[in-house]
């Protein structure tokens, strides 16, 4: 996937009369809860107009409003990148797009949308994945907005900022401003890299997602979510083989719908809907427009606080709760000692003397705090169990059976690496 460069059209690049009028307001004079070092007047103006440089990952529901909200804010410069590309599903929030935008890249139409609405804003698309991005790439930035709907791909910037900080280097901090929704409930927050709780220090609060029992799928299902499962998980791989299931194929999830529905049918189940089983098995939360409205203001409100000073910004945690009434609130949420990305400290995990390698990696898998899949394990210069290649992962293989304690000594440690993981994880050993 490639970067493009787009034009700003036949829009106009002079500001329009009274254009930064109320923006102003703020910059011109310090107020009752301006920072320390704010410095009102023309010096402020121009940074934010002419130097800073934003990034926005993210060009969906979130993306979409962050956008339009940092370029009627007063940001010129902002680079977005989104690897997708628009469905006709998202024609019901993602405002900046068309049904003519079909299947077009998000990055690349979000882009040229701005700039022909708002005149004189610079908007750079890159159409790809975050990761096929370098350290030079992200550090030539002053902010970084976040409207993810990927708890890996938020990790992998998360540590991708932290790893960029040097303490030598004071510009060498980039803010990451993170938004996140889930229906009606929403969240932003404001992580400095190595100062404040990152994301990974707050995996634990994310909810896992819905796993329902194989007895109640394959014997006696009593929602529709059942009958998709089972069509998803059991029949799947019995009619079709290895084939891979696709959940972004429409064919395929025709397949699961028509699958579904006749077990529902069977057991008398209502609900079955083609939405309903695209939903399941690409686990899709609905996305309510109200919500990303109100998280995408609150990301942009933190990012022109920090960016201009004129304001104290939030420290460091706002959560949104729509589903009985309207409330929010904010807290502090706390730095862990033993976070693998920011703590810099290995973490401690207790285990018995009988597990053996294979229960392990269970854990790992189930650990909230860790939630990482298909992990390989290895110790010093000794391979544990490799996940891949093949070969490695064959040669490895017998160790799953011996105990860990045969492996490794008490307070050892043992190394995590996945490809869900952006790091190396550290594992101190204890046994009960």
């Amino acid at each position: 996937m490639a970067a493009a460069a787009v034009m700003n059209g036949n829009a106009p690049s002079a500001d329009w009369p009274g254009r930064y009028y109320h923006v102003d307001q703020i910059l011109e004079k310090p107020g009752p809860r301006t920072d320390p070092s704010f410095l009102a007047g023309s010096g402020v103006k121009e940074f934010l107009r002419d130097k800073c440089k934003i990034l926005v990952i993210g060009a969906g529901g979130l993306g979409c409003e962050i956008l339009a909200n940092l370029a009627l804010s007063g940001f010129k410069d902002i680079h977005v990148i989104d690897m997708d590309t628009i469905d006709i599903s998202n024609l019901n929030r993602q405002f900046l797009f068309r049904p003519k935008d079909v299947g077009k890249p998000k990055a690349i139409v979000a882009a040229e949308f701005i700039m022909n609405r708002v005149p004189g804003v610079t908007v750079t698309p890159y159409y790809g994945k975050i990761q096929d991005k370098d350290d030079d790439y992200y550090m030539q930035f002053n902010l970084v907005i976040c409207g993810l709907d990927s708890v890996e791909a938020r990790r992998w910037i998360n540590a991708t900022l932290v790893n960029l900080v040097d303490p030598e280097k004071p510009e060498s901090l980039k803010p990451l401003i993170d938004g996140g929704t889930e229906g009606f409930k929403g969240q932003a927050r404001v992580i400095l890299p190595t100062m404040t709780s990152c994301y990974e220090c707050s995996l634990d609060m994310l909810n896992k997602p819905t796993a329902f029992p194989i007895c109640t799928i394959a014997n006696t299902p009593r929602l529709p979510e059942h009958c998709i499962e089972w069509a998803s998980v059991l029949e799947w791989p019995r009619v079709r083989g290895e084939q891979k299931l696709d959940t972004d194929n429409p064919e395929h999830i025709q397949w699961l719908y028509q699958i579904a529905s006749a077990r529902a049918k069977e057991f008398k189940i209502e609900g079955v809907t083609w939405s309903l089983t695209q939903g399941v098995v690409k686990n899709i939360i609905p996305a309510i427009a109200s919500t990303n409205a109100i998280i995408a203001a609150s990301c942009c409100n933190e990012a022109f606080k920090i960016a201009t000073s004129s304001a104290a910004y939030l420290n460091n945690y706002f959560m949104l709760i729509g589903t009985d009434g309207v409330y929010s609130y904010t807290f502090e949420h706390q730095q862990r000692e033993d976070c693998p990305v920011c703590g810099g400290e290995s973490l401690d995990i207790s285990i018995s003397r009988e597990w053996t390698v294979d229960r392990l990696i269970e854990i790992l898998i189930e650990r909230q705090d860790i939630q990482v899949k298909k992990p390989s394990l290895s110790s010093g210069g000794k391979q544990i169990y490799f996940q891949a290649p093949p070969q490695l992962e064959e040669a490895t293989r017998p160790n799953l059976e011996k105990k860990v304690s045969e492996l490794i000594e008490d307070g050892g440690e043992i190394t995590v690496t996945a490809t869900t993981l952006p790091f190396n994880l550290s594992l101190r050993v204890k046994y009960t």
